[in-house]
């Protein structure tokens, strides 16, 4: 076990005196088996008045409601964690999985169904014909390699780029471009594994790891996919690793755009604000 410390900034910077709206603030990471939260602070400016709830998902949600107009904005989040071990790769899948194609079972399909459904429907098609690379139909292949090979892919054939821009790309704007985030790539084998049939979802949070020279530490994502005996499973489409200690679950999610860690609007400026993120993750 390892005590760490989750240091998230957000600043941003107004022309004039604006209103500002209610903002939703997902930077509570997930409580589990594997992180325990020590302690939490949340300091935000201008005056306002918080509130904390579970959306539909369970992500734990801060509803911030401002009392005052003002020129800039700023959030600050300080969680202190106990962050169990665990060997990513230490699971048994149940035997009618172990092998792709399978179906869940009759009492899985309900609660999985909403994660089945492709977010980008108008790639399916292109998506099928990409996937054919890794798998036939009428194939058998072991499921979890199936799943490996498709992260790998995406991690070591589409180069990396860092996008401040809001959103994600579509699956067919990632692979036309070649390039794309990691909230991008998320979304691409996402809606790859829902092509397949597969349940899948969105993951933010953040990454206790040193970031690449030249690049600062952000927030991260990654997906989950859901195998029967093994429950949800991270791929980590960035690195094509699975998904091991070094990753903290925040949110989750079946759409990509719907778990930012911040997430509000004003009235008054016509210009976009300057906004600027720091994250830190240290060992306590």
């Amino acid at each position: 076990m390892q005590r760490l410390r989750i240091e998230h900034s957000t600043t941003y910077t107004y022309p004039e005196a604006v209103s500002l709206q209610p903002h939703r603030l997902l930077l509570r990471p997930r409580e589990g088996h594997d992180v325990r939260i020590q302690s939490s602070r949340l300091s935000i400016t201008p005056p306002n008045r918080v509130s904390w709830q579970r959306d539909v998902n369970g992500n734990s949600v801060a509803v911030v409601n401002f009392t005052e107009s003002a020129s800039s904005l700023s959030i600050k989040s300080e969680v202190v964690i106990e962050h169990y071990e665990h060997a990513p790769l230490d699971f048994v899948v149940a035997e009618h999985a172990v092998t792709f194609p399978f179906q869940y079972q009759p009492e899985e399909r309900v609660e999985l169904m909403a994660y089945q459904i492709p977010v980008f429907s108008r790639d399916v098609a292109g998506l099928r014909e990409w996937l054919r690379t890794y798998w036939q139909p009428g194939q058998s292949i072991e499921t979890y390699v199936l799943l490996d090979t498709i992260n790998k892919a995406i991690a070591d054939g589409i180069p990396y780029a860092m996008r401040e821009e809001a959103g994600v790309q579509s699956p067919a704007q990632t692979l036309e471009r070649n390039s794309g985030s990691c909230r991008d790539f998320a979304t691409l084998f996402i809606e790859g594994c829902r092509c397949l049939g597969l349940a899948a979802r969105f993951v933010s949070g953040y990454l206790n790891a040193t970031p690449p020279a030249g690049q600062e530490a952000a927030t991260h994502a990654w997906s989950e996919v859901y195998i029967p005996g093994a429950g949800w499973k991270g791929f980590d489409s960035t690195t094509g690793k699975v998904v091991g200690s070094e990753h903290i679950t925040v949110a989750v999610s079946r759409h990509p755009e719907s778990v930012p860690p911040v997430a509000g609007s004003f009235v008054g400026a016509k210009t976009t604000p300057v906004m600027k993120v720091q994250v830190q993750v240290s060992p306590v």
